[in-house]
């Protein structure tokens, strides 16, 4: 799993092209292959024309949301008396996501000159990178990173000789995924527990210390550097001619029973079928797919009709029932149970919940507790009923949408897979384990 990987013919490398090339890491090795040299011209731009080749590529956050980029920095205001503040998402622990950690272990200055251009255009000093707690490598990767881009004067009192102070600071974080939301991140940041907080009032309003802050994900800042260099036309073409909404590369991590597994990076707009059976090599020997959770364990579960009929943009997996998320692809054959799949993802979101909202602390453990009793042959008819009405009152009710990522895999596995729980309950036990037992 993961780089080096020999890149396939249909990838378009951009933010991936020196994944595996371990003189990358270092900021002369950056250097010299192209790095800070969008710094230098960002530096060279007001704030607000940097904005508008944001907005004018339409680069849209990649750790899930998908809202415009451009848009997002807009909101910030320099020149309001306040201090502003960056904060780079490097918590990325959403199950079947993987990408984030590979731009932090392979090309750290990427995102060191992204954060510092971001920090510029919407008028901050400080940027802090928040990295999951457990990313040890990540994490060393990238303070010695930022270190070494201290001490060359690219960031600092003095970025790159400008007199403009852009310092840098990786911030290690709580060990707990309720921490990769943005306002549980400021919360973790500040050192209180990281709970969500309530918005309004809005992280560019308030955010980090009361102050305006905007927060970006790892891939979405590394991406802004590629489109200062290259130009916004350069990063709008990469779409499919019939969506102009969708633009630029996208980093794919896929895991599960997938010939090959890793980290791809395509355009958007990329068939999904040929994605799944020619990229990444098709099902294992024996094997058909099933099922495709395509952006991460919180999104709608696809079966197979729909995944085929997709395209690997925002829109694309809208239109065929599931969202692209955060692109953390995760494929199930036919060998697996699909009752047992999602009770695994209900355990996940009822571990991790904060349990400041009622509904998603006691509904992500009662849907757990009767996923678990459905999967072990103990489960009724009714069982099906409670648990989408559960789902029902866990959606849309809550401060973040952790409790809406427990019950929409169960929703939609409940809608697409009934077979499979009917069978669990009426024949008392699972036929998937009774099959592999015989």
């Amino acid at each position: 799993m993961g780089y080096p990987h020999a890149p396939h013919p249909r990838e378009t490398l951009v933010l991936s092209k020196y994944f595996g090339d371990p003189d990358a890491r270092s900021v002369d090795g950056w250097r010299k292959r192209g790095g800070y040299v969008a710094l230098e011209k960002a530096l060279g731009m007001t704030p607000a024309e940097i904005v508008n080749v944001l907005k004018e590529s339409g680069l849209r956050g990649r750790g899930g949301a998908g809202f415009p980029t451009g848009m997002k920095w807009s909101f910030m205001k320099p020149g309001d008396g306040k201090p502003h503040y960056l904060c780079c998402n490097a918590d990325e622990s959403e199950p079947g996501t993987f990408k984030d950690r590979e731009i932090m272990r392979w090309t750290p200055h990427a995102l060191i000159e992204g954060c510092a251009i971001g920090a510029y255009a919407i008028g901050a000093e400080t940027c802090y990178i928040y990295i999951r707690g457990e990313f040890t490598e990540p994490l060393a990767r990238m303070e010695a990173a930022v270190a070494e881009a201290r001490a060359a004067g690219l960031i600092g009192p003095n970025a790159m000789g400008t007199g403009k102070r852009i310092d840098v600071w990786v911030h290690k974080g709580a060990g707990a995924y309720i921490c990769g939301e943005e306002t549980a991140l400021m919360n973790s940041l500040e050192g209180r527990r990281g709970n969500p907080r309530i918005k309004p009032p809005f992280p560019a309003v308030a955010g980090v210390f009361g102050q305006p802050t905007t927060i970006n994900n790892v891939e979405t800042l590394a991406a802004v550097p590629h489109i200062l260099n290259n130009g916004a036309e350069w990063y709008k073409k990469m779409a499919r001619p019939d969506n102009p909404k969708s633009t630029g590369t996208k980093l794919w991590s896929v895991c599960g029973n997938i010939a090959r597994p890793g980290n791809y990076e395509v355009v958007m707009g990329f068939p999904f079928k040929d994605f799944l059976y020619d990229v990444c090599g098709g099902p294992l020997p024996g094997r058909k797919f099933k099922a495709v959770i395509p952006g991460g364990s919180s999104v709608p579960i696809m079966n197979m009709a729909e995944a085929e009929a997709a395209v690997m943009d925002y829109e694309g997996m809208v239109a065929n029932g599931s969202m692209l998320g955060s692109a953390g692809c995760i494929v199930i054959d036919d060998a697996q149970c699909m009752v047992k799949q999602i009770a695994r993802l209900t355990r996940f979101y009822a571990h991790e919940s904060c349990a400041q909202c009622t509904q998603c602390r006691e509904g992500t453990a009662w849907s757990t507790k009767i996923m678990e009793r459905i999967e072990a042959g103990e489960g009724t008819m009714a069982d099906l009923d409670t648990l989408l009405d559960i789902g029902e009152n866990m959606t849309g009710k809550t401060i973040c949408v952790l409790s809406d990522s427990c019950a929409v895999p169960v929703a939609s596995g409940i809608q697409k897979w009934r077979d499979e729980f009917e069978a669990h309950i009426t024949g008392k036990r699972c036929p998937f384990r009774a099959a592999a037992a015989a």
